[in-house]
């Protein structure tokens, strides 16, 4: 009788460890880790948490042109990076060149570089220390974009704010609730020592220290002397417009490296746009009786503000157009993205086209709108691929059907980078949050990814049920139309995850981003099953409320993406709609070690000083760590060029075999299932 029950138990157990749909990972373990946690829990004492710094070493950083990097910094990716990390790494690079004049380039032999690697947690030094390689960890649970970039801060010249000499005018320090022999990580700096720049203090700063840190139990040791900052400090969604300042400041920036173009229309010279050619025109204005009644970027809340550009087709005649052109635009050569928010009131044969006109007249289609009337405002990426001089232009082309209003256009960014791939509208957000319960996942569309894989996120907007307070959101792989051709276990694809801040100005948005990646060699915790295979073999069924159906794998995410109280703040709920964006994208390539540069002398010396450099301190005067490093330089080349050799030709057989579907019809538009509400979805 035992022996059956212990059989049972087992069967049960092994049953409960099998991989279906409704099987989550939290890459947090439902911690919302901050920096410093992670460092404390990984046993490191660092000066202030997170600075790698000798105790004989001035503390000058700020003062003095000596520690200053190049704009153009040369970084190295060391092979024991998580494979996420590396991708996280590479996209906080991606906001630093738009937000900035500072870029990253690989490591090309330069005297001194950032080498990042794995480490017990999140640090670095503090300005460029002139020691060849200066090592900044990104250890377990640092994969964080806006972790990334506080330490990254540090290394380019920046202490803590709270750290500045006018500290104690902005906040108090308890004290007593701070653990024994962590008191010295509260002290300010002088002027002398660090320089505030001329900005105020900034509680949302990301370089900021939150409210519990090093503290005792449960108590703040940080208090704001403005108590609606208490949850505001201790951000690590990303940039804050004044640490883009001091950046920008320190570094003499007066152009972002990426950033080309911004424009709401609050000027009357609406951004140096003109009208072209066509029999109507484009009108700036602050509402349309047929819609929208105020603009996106204000949404009527400031007196006296609040434009866009109006194309009325309701007073126009069938085949009518009005042409809009931006200004001479300067893009770097490769991909470049263009943001808008459209509001269609017109008709369901209204036409929208989006064309670039090149230095010689030229212009060529991009994309074409219609039919998407909604009534509200709806967000627009675009992909171009301008390696000159051109224009944008907005041609709006009357159709024949009746119509009351007709396409408006406001908050229009370009940037010289990859849109994200797809987009989540939910509207009456707030609406949902008030009447959807504790742990109640509700699931996005489907999307394709550029390589053809099928995935849908699904989130808990009043969180689970072992995490009220908090978003939660996990990323699921389905199946879709390609799966016969596609690789299984799904191998190294990124899957991006943000909530978009729907600030005006790209530069200024702070969108809330995850990334988490599908390794092919990740088990279930049976160890029968492979994770990231194929959702039809892993996964459960779902059906739709049409009869359709597909199977949706486990899910990977984390259950604290982000609190209320900072889902409430900035603008990422605005009109009651809030955007995700998805994207997911092939980081194989990764896998291949960084070449190191060709010079002998300059690959030797930097895998030296790694070596004698890397933490923990004890394996630095380890000369076995060394020569073993030293010895496995051209070992590693060579594998690195046979698997580049064997990639390309792997790709050019599949490119004669294999037609990946990247778009059908109505695929994105799919009710998710367990969604009953409406607004999840846009019509």
């Amino acid at each position: 009788m035992e022996l059956r029950c212990i059989i049972v138990l087992l069967g049960l157990s092994l049953a409960a460890a099998k991989l279906t749909g409704d099987t989550e990972t939290d890459v947090d373990g439902g911690v919302d880790w901050d920096i410093f946690n992670i460092n404390e829990a990984a046993g490191l004492d660092l000066l202030e948490g997170d600075i790698e710094q000798d105790e004989s070493s001035s503390r000058n950083s700020i003062i003095g042109d000596q520690y200053r990097w190049p704009t153009t910094i040369p970084y190295y990716l060391e092979d024991n990076l998580d494979m996420n990390a590396k991708g996280v790494i590479l996209k906080a690079f991606d906001q630093y060149r738009l937000k900035t004049c500072i870029d990253f380039t690989p490591w090309n032999g330069e005297a001194n570089y950032i080498s990042v690697f794995k480490g017990s947690g999140c640090f670095s030094s503090v300005g460029n220390q002139h020691v060849g390689s200066q090592r900044l960890s990104i250890g377990n649970n640092c994969d964080r974009l806006g972790t990334v970039e506080h330490e990254f801060l540090h290394a380019l010249g920046f202490w803590h704010e709270q750290s500045r000499a006018d500290r104690d005018d902005y906040v108090n320090i308890i004290w007593d609730q701070i653990e024994q022999g962590k008191e010295h990580n509260f002290r300010t700096y002088d002027d002398k020592t660090s320089s505030a720049l001329g900005v105020p203090y900034d509680y949302g700063s990301v370089m900021h220290y939150s409210k519990t840190s090093f503290n005792i139990a449960s108590e703040p040791t940080i208090v704001t002397k403005i108590p609606q900052f208490m949850d505001v400090i201790g951000q690590r969604m990303g940039f804050s417009e004044s640490d883009l300042t001091k950046l920008n400041r320190l570094y003499n920036c007066t152009k972002s490296s990426t950033f080309v173009e911004s424009c709401n229309f609050e000027e009357e010279n609406i951004c140096g746009m003109i009208q072209g050619p066509g029999n109507r025109k484009w009108e700036q204005l602050s509402s349309v009786s047929g819609g929208p009644q105020s603009d996106f970027s204000n949404m009527g809340q400031c007196k006296g503000k609040g434009f866009f550009m109006h194309f009325s087709s309701a007073s126009a005649a069938p085949g009518d157009q009005a042409f809009l052109e931006s200004r001479w635009l300067y893009p770097k050569p490769g991909a470049q993205c263009l943001q808008f928010f459209l509001h269609n009131s017109g008709a369901a044969d209204d036409v929208l086209n989006i064309l670039v006109r090149d230095s010689e007249g030229k212009l060529t289609l991009v994309k074409s709108i219609s039919g998407d009337v909604t009534g509200s405002w709806e967000l627009h990426n675009v992909n171009l691929d301008v390696t000159k001089k051109a224009r944008v232009v907005f041609v709006a082309v009357r159709g024949k059907s009746p119509s009351t209003g007709g396409f408006s256009l406001d908050d229009i960014n370009v940037s010289s980078m990859k849109c994200p791939q797809h987009i989540w509208h939910i509207r009456n957000i707030t609406g949902l949050m008030a009447t959807t319960p504790v742990g109640r996942k509700t699931y996005s569309p489907r999307f394709l990814s550029p390589a053809g894989y099928s995935f849908q996120v699904g989130v808990y907007l009043n969180g689970r049920s072992d995490r009220p307070g908090y978003v939660a959101a996990y990323f699921h792989l389905t199946s879709g139309p390609n799966d016969h051709l596609l690789k299984w276990p799904c191998p190294w694809q990124m899957a991006t995850m943000a909530l978009m801040d729907q600030k005006s100005d790209v530069r200024q948005q702070m969108n809330m981003h995850r990334m988490v990646t599908t390794d092919p060699n990740k088990m279930s915790s049976d160890g029968t099953e492979f994770y990231w295979d194929n959702p039809s073999k892993v996964g459960s069924k779902v059906t739709e409320p049409d009869g359709s159906s597909y199977y949706r794998g486990s899910g990977t995410g984390t259950s604290v993406f982000i609190t209320h109280s900072r889902l409430k703040s900035r603008s990422y709920i605005k009109g009651d709609d809030a955007f995700f964006l998805f994207s997911l994208e092939d980081i194989s390539n990764l896998l291949v070690p960084q070449p190191l540069p060709k010079s002998t002398a300059s690959a030797d010396d930097g895998l030296m000083k790694a070596g004698v450099q890397s933490a923990p301190q004890e394996a630095a005067n380890n000369p076995v760590v060394i020569t073993a490093v030293a010895g496995s330089v051209a070992a590693a080349m060579l594998v690195a060029t046979m698997l580049v050799i064997l990639r390309m030709r792997r790709r050019r057989q599949e490119s004669d075999e294999v037609v990946i579907v990247q778009d059908t019809p109505g695929f994105t538009e799919e009710r998710p299932a367990e969604s009953s509400p409406s607004a999840f979805i846009a019509p």
